[in-house]
Order: C-alpha cells, then sequence, then structure tokens
C-alpha cells in the first residue's frame, strides 16, 4: 500500500491543500476480481464540503495498475451510509487507509462506521424494509397474475432486501457479499435462499411455497423493521395524516416507500386507522396512529 501511496500522491496531494477537503483514504483491492472497487486497484476517496459537484469520479492508469479517484461532497457522503445508496463506500471507508485527515474527519467517520449508533441502524433497517415489503407484494401480485419467472425474480430480490433486514438486525453493515454473512448469523434466512436457488419443484409450485415461507419470515419483523417510523409516530399523541408523515424530514430516505409500508403495518394491526369526516359525504380522511 505503501508504494501505491507514493505513486498516486501527486494526484491526491493536490486536492488535500485545498481547504474545504475533508479528509483523503486509499482503499486497495484484495482479490483478482473485485466488486468493490469495479476491478480497479485502488480506490481515492476524496471527501469535500460545499463542492460545485457533489461527486466526481476520474480514472487512471499506471505501471500496468488502475486507480479510481472519487471526489464526493460529505453531504451526499452521509446519504449513502444512512441509506446503502452506494454500499461499496462503507467498505471502503471501513477498510480503507487514511492518508490524509483534516481535523480527525476522517477518523472519527471510521469510528462513527465502527460503532453503527443505533440511530443509523434503525434508519437503514427501515430503508430495507421498506423496500422488502414493495418487493414482496410485486412478488404476490405477479405469481397471482400467473407471470412466475418475473414472480421468481421479485423473490430473489425480497429475499435479499430480507437478508439485508437480518445483518442489521444483528448490528452489522450489509456488505456486496450479504449471503456470506447472513451464512454466519441466520442460518434459517439463508435455508429459505438456499431452497429458492436448489428446488426442484415446479416454477409455480416452488414460488408459492415461497412466499408462505417469506411471510412469516417478513411478518416476525415487521415491528423492529419499521421502528424508525414508528418511533417517529411517537412524538405526538395525535393521529397522524399521510403528509405529515411524508414531509418529516426523518422519512425522507424512504418517502416512495412509506404509502405501501404503513398499509402493511395496518395489515398486521401494528398502525391502527382513524377516519376524519370531510365536507364529502360518505368520504373521510385516513390518519395513522400508534396501537
Amino acid at each position: 500500500m505503501i508504494v501505491m501511496e507514493n505513486l498516486l500522491r501527486p494526484i491526491y496531494q493536490e486536492r488535500a491543500s485545498q481547504p474545504n477537503t475533508l479528509g483523503v483514504l486509499l482503499y486497495e483491492k484484495i482479490n483478482n476480481q473485485s466488486p468493490v472497487t469495479d476491478n480497479f486497484d485502488v480506490i481515492l476517496l476524496i471527501v469535500v464540503r460545499e463542492a460545485k459537484e457533489e461527486w466526481y469520479v476520474k480514472h487512471y492508469e499506471f505501471e500496468h495498475k488502475t486507480a479510481a479517484m472519487h471526489i464526493v461532497d460529505e453531504t451526499l457522503l452521509n446519504e449513502w451510509i444512512d441509506t446503502s445508496g452506494y454500499r461499496k463506500v462503507i467498505d471502503w471507508v471501513i477498510n480503507g487507509k487514511i492518508i490524509f485527515d483534516r481535523n480527525e474527519y476522517m477518523y472519527n467517520l471510521k469510528e462513527t462506521l465502527r460503532q453503527f449508533p443505533e440511530n443509523s441502524r434503525k434508519l437503514k433497517k427501515v430503508v430495507e424494509f421498506a423496500k422488502l415489503i414493495r418487493a414482496y407484494r410485486e412478488c404476490k401480485d405477479l405469481y397471482a397474475s400467473k407471470h412466475y419467472l418475473d414472480a421468481n425474480s421479485l423473490m430473489v430480490r425480497s429475499l435479499h432486501y430480507l437478508a439485508r433486514v437480518t445483518v442489521l438486525e444483528k448490528g452489522f453493515h450489509p456488505e456486496i457479499t450479504v449471503w456470506h454473512q447472513v451464512k454466519k448469523i441466520d442460518p434459517e434466512v439463508y435455508k429459505l435462499y438456499e431452497e429458492l436457488l436448489e428446488s426442484e419443484e415446479p416454477l409455480e409450485k416452488k414460488i408459492s411455497l415461497m412466499i408462505l415461507a417469506s411471510d412469516f419470515a417478513i411478518h416476525s419483523r415487521a415491528a423492529k423493521g419499521a421502528e424508525h417510523l414508528l418511533d417517529i409516530m411517537k412524538e405526538k399523541d395525535e393521529p397522524w395524516s399521510f403528509g405529515e408523515l411524508k414531509v418529516h424530514p426523518e422519512t425522507q430516505h424512504y418517502t416512495l416507500d412509506l404509502s405501501i409500508l404503513l398499509e402493511y403495518l395496518v395489515e398486521r394491526n401494528i398502525i391502527d386507522i382513524e377516519l376524519v369526516e370531510t365536507k364529502g359525504k360518505n368520504i373521510f380522511h385516513r390518519q395513522y396512529v400508534l396501537r
């Protein structure tokens, strides 16, 4: 890594000298084929404040090696970390080497990721859980419409979200090799995935069985998976309108899936509906309240 650092010094030194640069990390690929680095030999992650362009990427080649430089605004970086929007970056930050650090910014960021505070875990969980509900519902709809191949694809996707929720429940960041993690920490969820891949049942029968098995696995995680949203709803005793929840600053990372998540929680009797009269006859506003 020292050799690589010396070779790349002219590239990152110019950036490090700029006052809005907060830190520089160097991450070298470990295996010959590395999805974490898009198969580049090294990643340079440069975090900046108030960048003109929130994410700038440049590729280099030198001495039969390749490098990718990512200059990322700290606001976008934090969004990626909070929502797993760009999962590779978590690996880069946790396992990369700090080669420039202004006021211990990168050191503190590494420590925060390693400790994985509860509020960050809850947010990531609800983001993944809401995606899980959407994928699972779409799978069921496709199955009911006899689109079995498409339903199978959605089942694979929903199990992937389930795997990520499972890893987050155990206090870990989901990695790109998430099933490797799940195999060690939750054999039951891993078994679901294995059965989907290895079952010799006809496709229709296989999906039907997986829907039943997944339903239980999802239901048992509903309260914990949606904990971030439920905590928000505890902020006041009165019912919430959908509009109030949608514009709440803490739900902004999952607003696109908020409606289907609320509907699921209502079906599971975790949230109740209260009807409020409107000017229209027999037309009511729906409002949501914790049980």
